[in-house]
């Protein structure tokens, strides 16, 4: 089994409880022969989008939602 993590803090959060884990999997899947590796993977890393980024989505797709904005001065702070 390989466990992917996006950063060290996670992995070593998961560390913490990863014995108590692993005792109630093996268990539940009655295999005690599972073996484990762990494996940094950036691309679990997801950017935390605001509402300015939907927004410029949208304007891609649609143009006149930037006149919209301009003309309404939207806050989407």
């Amino acid at each position: 089994m390989e466990i992917l993590y996006p950063s060290d803090l996670v992995k070593t959060e998961f560390e913490k409880i990863q014995a108590q884990f692993f005792n109630h999997f093996k268990r539940k899947v009655n295999n005690y022969k599972i073996e484990v590796s762990y494996r940094e993977d950036k691309k679990l890393i997801k950017k935390q989008e605001t509402k300015r980024d939907i927004f410029q989505k949208f304007v891609e797709i649609n143009p006149v939602l930037k006149d919209l904005d301009e003309l309404m001065r939207l806050d989407l702070s």
